[in-house]
């Protein structure tokens, strides 16, 4: 692996910078360094599931389609163009025939089956190099057929109305079938993709450094390299950005989103599919009673977390669909109202009056807005309705590796937050049943509703939009009932840069795209 002092003046001059003090740091020209939320977990796309990886991701690989700017509509990417047979069942992709991979190997038809018998077959002999968390987007696959070097097909075993977006989405994007030969379980270290930037050094908990890649199908990027710096500590981020340690900040601690507001610096702010909820553990303990579930979003003053602790970055949520998806919003569905005597009243009926629970907090991570305050604030408010809330902290990586294997014999109730593609994925792949932990998916807190089930499965057939925004209401309107996680927030999200970036936008997928910034 190289050092940032081997590849030349300017990288070598990155790395001096990024050697000394915070306090009298400042970047160099041409090269954007940025501060991240959490240390990445892996840089294979198919194997992690957080926005924080995502962010570097989009930039070093393409998939064979892309949201266009400033959307979540699909637009051409790695294919040219594709047909879709009248039934819905089989997709066939013209792929762009002048296109390599980092590693100098070439990109055709062979490289996409290649990528998705990786994650689909269990009997691919690279199939262990996962795990493929996200898979479940691609489930409705049957089968991939390269027909030809730049011609490949896709049968689905039903039609799948996601099934473009999801392409889209990072677990869609397209790695070196080489590189993942050669470097095995490892290739999450040793990435190659297609992308404007070319993977280039990571160093652990401090930096992974990326590069131009001036052959780039589609116009080499302005800047020589970025620097992703992981600053888990927001008030910490929000120093290193004052003191002139890194250019562009993500996820700006509430109570400092106005210090960017001008003073040198550009506050970005983009709406998008975001909730942050509380998973609760519907299969034992207290929230095994559905009126308990309830109490516990009758007795959260989620008004007062948006307005005080997220200092108005954030809307209350009223359901498990964010309204980003308007044409698939139920907007008759209102936030549960704060209402800690009825909460107490559901408590008492259901005999869980006094109950102890044992919460899940991380220190922050993807789309975590200020977890911590927000945890303390929700437990202050469960202990006026009597409820004893015990809470436990975590880093964000760990505090994954405990929540996402499921609740049960460890937690009664977990923070979360997601952002999304689609309104099938949220819920598909955490409030099915058949995305239970034990069944692969990201059902934490084992909720199981058949109705539920049924109208997943109904909406993500029909190719019929409007059939599947009224399937998608009918789902909301079941789940606030059930009440299976405590909806909070929807989040509108931001980020800094210093006057010194130009052509930087956040976008409503939450993937920074940095091929047009620049920075003198």
């Amino acid at each position: 692996m190289k050092h940032l002092s081997q590849w030349g003046f300017g990288l070598g001059l990155a790395a001096a910078i990024l050697a000394i003090s915070p306090a009298v740091a400042q970047t160099p020209q041409n090269v954007l360094v940025v501060g991240q939320i959490a240390e990445p977990k892996s840089l294979d796309p198919h194997a992690v599931t957080a926005v924080n990886d995502f962010r570097i991701l989009m930039n070093v690989y393409d998939g064979l389609v892309r949201y266009k700017d400033g959307t979540l509509e699909v637009e051409p990417s790695l294919a040219k163009s594709w047909t879709i047979s009248p039934d819905g069942t089989e997709y066939t992709f013209e792929l762009r025939n002048d296109v390599t991979f980092h590693d100098g190997t070439p990109f055709n038809a062979q490289a996409v089956e290649f990528n998705f018998d990786r994650m689909l077959d269990e009997k691919h002999p690279y199939h262990d190099t996962g795990p493929f968390p996200l898979s479940f987007f691609f489930s409705a696959v049957e089968d991939v057929d390269a027909v030809d070097a730049d011609t490949v097909k896709f049968k689905l075993k039903e039609p799948y109305a996601p099934f473009l977006s999801n392409l889209a989405y990072p677990t869609g994007l397209i790695v070196s079938p080489d590189a993942v030969k050669k470097h095995g379980k490892e290739f999450g270290r040793n990435p190659s993709g297609t992308g404007a930037f070319k993977f280039a050094e990571w160093q652990a908990n401090a930096k992974v450094v990326v590069t131009r890649n001036d052959d780039y199908w589609d116009g080499a990027p302005s800047l020589e390299a970025v620097v992703f710096r992981p600053i888990t500590d927001a008030n910490t981020r929000v120093a290193e950005m004052l003191s002139g340690g890194i250019d562009v900040m993500v996820e700006i601690p509430p109570d400092s989103v106005s210090t960017f507001n001008g003073n040198g610096f550009t506050l970005h702010e983009q709406a998008g599919a975001h909730l942050w909820f509380l998973i609760l553990n519907a299969k034992q303990g207290p929230f095994a009673d559905k009126r308990v579930r309830q109490a516990v979003n009758y007795a959260i003053d989620k008004k007062s977390l948006v307005e005080n602790v997220l200092q108005g970055t954030a809307e209350v949520a009223a359901g498990p669909t964010p309204p980003a998806f308007s044409w698939a919003y139920n907007n008759s569905l209102q936030p549960y109202p704060f209402d800690p005597a009825k909460a107490k009243a559901l408590l008492a009926e259901a005999g869980h009056a006094n109950a102890s629970l044992t919460f899940y907090v991380t220190e922050g991570g993807s789309g975590m807005l200020d977890p911590v305050p927000m945890a303390t604030a929700i437990q202050a408010d469960l202990a006026k309705v009597g409820l004893k809330v015990k809470i436990e902290t975590y880093e964000w990586n760990t505090f994954l590796g405990k929540v996402n294997p499921g609740l049960e014999g460890k937690a009664d109730m977990a923070e979360m937050a997601w952002m999304t593609n689609d309104p099938d994925t949220l819920p598909y792949l955490a409030l099915r049943t058949g995305a239970w932990p034990d069944k692969g998916g990201f059902n934490s807190g084992y909720y199981s509703n058949p109705k539920v089930d049924e109208l997943l499965e109904a909406a993500r057939k029909s190719t019929d939009q409007n059939e599947r925004a009224r399937l998608y209401k009918q789902m909301q309107e079941t789940v606030y009932e059930d009440a299976p996680w405590a909806f909070i927030a929807n989040w509108k999200q931001n980020a800094a840069t210093t006057d010194r970036t130009s052509g930087f936008k956040l976008q409503p997928s939450f993937f920074l795209l940095l091929k047009g910034v620049s920075k003198n």
